[in-house]
């Protein structure tokens, strides 16, 4: 299967948004140290996160890596085929991309980064492009775009618990 969209791997490319798709940025403070960075980069890496929030993942490897198959199924009805298209494993900054292939509800994509800044601070960033590739989508107008938003803060708050960073204000 191919992507339904051209410009695969550009979220790497940080503010990067191809004509036509909605960008969307949302950062997540973790916590502190070594220690929460390791668990938030293995829980991300791992499907983790998104297995934790709830959601379906039939994923063809146990862990993110270039060409891997994944299918988010949300609610038990909504299947949103996609593959990874990027990955980073770095001392400071861990995660991947994903993008869309026919039947997501989509077209675009999705990257899920943690990484740690120099004060120690460990960070989540939820970055994506997109737009609606499927009526339903289309129909949804901004209730879809919040929903997008609502799951990239739910993603935060769910890794926040997962790698032991700090207490919710």
């Amino acid at each position: 299967m191919s992507f339904t969209y051209d410009d695969v791997g550009a979220t790497r490319e940080q503010g990067h948004c191809p004509p036509g798709f909605r960008s969307m940025h949302v950062r997540t403070r973790l916590g502190e140290g070594e220690p929460v960075f390791r668990r938030a980069a293995e829980a991300v890496l791992t499907w983790e996160m998104h297995r934790e929030m709830g959601v379906g993942i039939d994923a063809s490897a146990e862990r993110a890596a270039p060409g891997v198959d994944v299918t988010v199924t949300l609610a038990g009805m909504i299947k949103a085929p996609c593959r990874v298209v990027w990955t980073l494993e770095e001392h400071r900054r861990a995660g991947w991309a994903y993008g869309t292939l026919p039947g997501h509800p989509e077209s675009g994509e999705e990257a899920f980064v943690v990484d740690r800044t120099g004060d120690g601070t460990v960070w989540l960033t939820v970055t994506a492009f997109s737009r609606p590739a499927k009526w339903y989508a289309k129909a949804g107008g901004p209730a879809a775009r919040a929903f997008q938003h609502a799951y990239a803060r739910r993603c935060g708050t769910v890794l926040r618990r997962l790698s032991g960073g700090d207490e919710e204000d």
